[in-house]
């Protein structure tokens, strides 16, 4: 059995891992998506062997290829790398993967803490520069059980109707449901993985939700897509909320891994 020893001399690095390197410093440096040509350049990279690097490091997660536009920018798979040394405000880190869904989605795309004493604080969005859209400024604040992102919340916590009718009395709404429809759009919810409120917390705003939760499953953070009623087809709805929620089982599996475990197990 041979072994690897740390006073072998002389050492050698491994080419491929510099040069994956190089590139990831790059598209850290960059903090824009850039073709593969653009990538080689300004890397040093040959194109053909940056382009394999591309693929491999995309289907490790640590790079996201955008198949529409041809280019490469970080992926959260970095962030499962760096997590354990880093004390960052989460919305730094979640801020790439929030500006993805609002230029996919032309939606303002917002990012909420789900407080110990049941509010939803908005504490990051972004947003489509090329779309009309609802405004929210940081700092806002919610009833947790409002919204796109309360149904889920409140699927997740199973409330009894009793203890469910109690929280609903206390919720206040432009365009208020029924409780028999709130009830219904909460179970609803919890089969789907996202929330919809459309035009019922505020009038002429549809939004859709889903939630970040923990290795113990707590929803810890939630995210929405908030965007003028009839901004995005009823049929989108469902691609959104699936977009949605795939983003935030990503997020969760990131930022509370598993004792012993990674995001891909």
């Amino acid at each position: 059995m041979t072994s690897i020893s740390d006073t072998a001399t002389p050492q050698r690095t491994v080419g491929a891992l510099v040069q994956a390197l190089r590139i990831l410093r790059h598209l850290s440096a960059q903090g824009t998506p850039e073709g593969v040509s653009a990538i080689a350049r300004a890397a040093g990279v040959n194109g053909s062997t940056c382009f394999n690097i591309l693929r491999t490091l995309a289907a490790e997660g640590l790079v996201v290829f955008d198949p529409v536009a041809k280019t490469y920018r970080l992926g959260l798979g970095v962030l499962e790398l760096a997590i354990g040394l880093l004390g960052a405000n989460p919305g730094d880190l979640i801020r790439p993967e929030l500006e993805r869904l609002a230029l996919a989605h032309g939606a303002l795309i917002c990012l909420w803490h789900i407080t110990d004493n049941d509010r939803l604080v908005l504490i990051e969005r972004a947003f489509d520069p090329g779309s009309i859209r609802v405004e929210l400024p940081p700092g806002k604040r919610l009833p947790a059980l409002a919204g796109g992102v309360g149904r889920v919340i409140a699927a997740l916590r199973d409330y009894s109707e009793a203890e469910l009718r109690r929280r609903f009395a206390e919720l206040r709404w432009q365009s208020a449901p029924r409780f028999e429809e709130y009830r219904a759009s909460i179970i609803e919810a919890g089969q789907r993985g996202y929330g919809l409120d459309i035009g019922q917390l505020y009038i002429g705003v549809d939004v859709v939700g889903a939630v970040v939760r923990d290795h113990e499953g707590r929803p810890r953070y939630g995210v929405s897509s908030i965007t003028l009623h009839g901004h995005i087809p009823v049929e989108s709805r469902v691609r959104v909320g699936q977009d949605l929620n795939d983003s935030c089982r990503h997020l969760g599996a990131s930022l509370f891994p598993r004792r012993g475990s990674s995001v891909r197990d």
